[in-house]
């Protein structure tokens, strides 16, 4: 099996990943009462998702 001669250094290592990072997932606003959500999903806030309340909210005191 084949030995690297000489050790990556961190530079190169870190040149090398790059392309590997995070993103950050992408955000819609309800139609209904404008919160941020994820696409496809029901709001946490009104329970609305295709314009049908589809979850029971209680309301907070």
């Amino acid at each position: 099996m084949a030995v690297p001669f000489r050790r990556t250094s961190i530079t190169k290592k870190r040149m090398r990943r790059t392309h590997l990072k995070k993103e950050a997932g992408e955000v819609v606003s309800c139609p209904k009462c404008g919160a941020p959500l994820r696409p496809h999903r029901a709001c946490k806030k009104c329970g609305n998702y295709k314009g049908e309340n589809v979850l029971e909210i209680e309301e907070e005191k």
